[in-house]
């Protein structure tokens, strides 16, 4: 099958809907599908539930559909950069559902290998453990987790081949494999795609069976906090 599309709107025609729940990679705006999100802005789709460590900040990255209203509700572990995040959340406008980080990686890494749940000490006795199930382990109390199984995955990789064999470069490997893993389709956007059978298997980061869709694009990768020293 052919993977590669011309544009971004182009690779999200026909999987995008009202109400959808959407899994995105990144972490703060280090490896983010910016391209991708800004085509989901154009689109319109409302009423969305989204998975990710945070939220961009207020006018990049998830942060631009926070400012159209787009997001209903947010599944993050982080809400400091974005302002705009805060106030949509006290004010009652925002759902958001808190995970420990590494609960929501796991969570969705479980949705990709088809796990339906997993338990973890992290969160026992905080509100994060309130309405779910515990059980006890060797002396231990655990909560149970639910994986994360998303409509769609956006996620923004280093470089591709055409089959769809991703490589993610430094920390933009964090929260993009396992948000790749659980969604029903795969969007990815990449830097540079490469002749198919010129990336050393042992350093691709994610098998292209996970990815539907591909496009190449320009990125901006903007730096999130700027921290510099004189010379």
């Amino acid at each position: 099958m052919n993977k590669l599309y011309g544009s971004a709107s182009e690779a999200l025609d026909g999987v995008l809907s009202d109400g959808m729940t959407i899994a995105a990679g990144g972490f703060g705006l280090c490896g983010i599908p910016e391209l991708l999100i800004a085509a989901i802005r154009d689109a319109g789709v409302k009423d969305l539930t989204v998975a990710s460590n945070n939220c961009g900040v207020d006018d990049f990255g998830l942060g631009l559909l926070l400012q159209t209203r787009q997001i209903r509700k947010m599944m993050s572990s982080y809400v400091g950069e974005n302002a705009e995040f805060m106030r949509q959340y006290l004010s009652g406008e925002l759902e958001l559902e808190f995970n420990p980080q590494g609960t929501l990686a796991e969570r969705m890494r479980a949705g990709g290998a088809g796990i339906a749940g997993f338990y973890t000490r992290t969160g026992v006795g905080t509100v994060i453990a309130e309405g779910k199930e515990h059980k006890e382990f060797d002396g231990e109390t655990y909560i149970l987790e639910r994986g994360i199984f998303a409509d769609l995955s956006i996620v923004k990789a280093w470089k591709a081949d055409a089959t769809g064999n991703l490589v993610f470069r430094k920390t933009a490997r964090n929260f993009n494999p396992p948000a790749a893993m659980c969604g029903r389709v795969c969007v990815a956007e990449v830097e540079e795609i490469v002749p198919t059978g010129s990336l050393d298997p042992d350093h691709i980061h994610l098998p292209g069976i996970y990815v539907h869709r591909l496009i190449q694009g320009a990125h901006e990768k903007r730096i999130e906090q700027r921290t510099t020293r004189a010379a």
